[in-house]
C-alpha cells in the first residue's frame, strides 16, 4: 500500500508474470493495482483463458480490454493509468463516478471507462463514500507476480486564463471568432 494517498492521477506500473507459468485462469500471475476499492486486474492472460470480465487490464467484474496486449510470462508489461478518482455530496451520495484510462504495452485498452462502483469479488459494484484521495494499493493473490518502475503523479487542472480572444490567421490578417448567438 502506498504510504500517500491519490485522487486524480497519472500511474506508471511495470509488471512481470511468473515464468514458467503455473496454474491456470485465475490461479495464474493474478494480482491487482487498487485506487481505493476499485481494481484494475493484473493476471497474466497469454494463452490463459478465464472469463471476459478478469483478465489482464479489465476492470474487475466490470469492463474487459478492449484488446488483449499480453507479453509472455517473464516478460514486463506495462500500465500507463489515468485515474479519475470518484467524488462524494456531503449527504454521501455519488457527485461524480470514477473514471479510468489504462495504456497496456502501448495499447488502448481501457478509453475513459466510468466505473460502474467499487469491484468486489461477489457482490455488484457501488459507491460508498470515501475520501477523494485513497491509498495505491497491489493485490497478493500468492502469485509470484513482479513488479518495478512504479511512479505515481497527481494531475490538476491546468492554471491560467486565456490572454487574447481566439482568432482566425489569413496571412498577417487576424479575425476575431465571435461565438454564435
Amino acid at each position: 500500500e502506498s504510504k500517500e494517498t491519490f485522487g486524480d492521477c497519472q500511474l506508471h506500473i511495470e509488471w512481470s508474470a511468473p515464468t514458467p507459468p503455473v496454474g491456470e485462469s485465475q490461479g495464474r500471475g493474478n494480482s491487482g493495482v487498487f485506487f481505493g476499492p476499485y481494481e484494475l486486474q493484473v493476471l497474466d492472460s497469454y494463452g490463459n483463458k478465464t472469463y471476459f470480465d478478469g483478465q489482464a487490464a479489465s476492470i474487475y467484474k466490470q469492463r474487459p480490454p478492449m484488446a488483449n496486449a499480453m507479453r509472455p510470462p517473464g516478460e514486463w508489461n506495462v500500465y500507463d493509468v489515468v485515474w479519475t478518482a470518484p467524488r462524494f455530496k456531503e449527504d454521501g451520495s455519488l457527485e461524480s463516478p470514477a473514471f479510468i484510462t489504462v495504456i497496456h504495452n502501448g495499447v488502448v485498452v481501457q478509453n475513459h471507462f466510468q466505473l460502474l462502483g467499487n469491484t468486489p469479488f461477489s457482490d455488484p459494484p457501488s459507491y460508498n463514500q470515501h475520501d477523494v484521495k485513497q491509498p495505491i494499493r497491489l493485490q497478493d493473490h500468492g502469485n509470484p507476480v513482479r513488479f518495478r518502475n512504479i511512479w505515481v503523479r497527481e494531475t490538476k487542472p491546468p492554471v491560467g486564463k486565456r490572454t487574447r480572444e481566439p482568432f482566425r490567421r489569413d496571412g498577417d490578417k487576424e479575425t476575431p471568432i465571435t461565438a454564435a448567438k
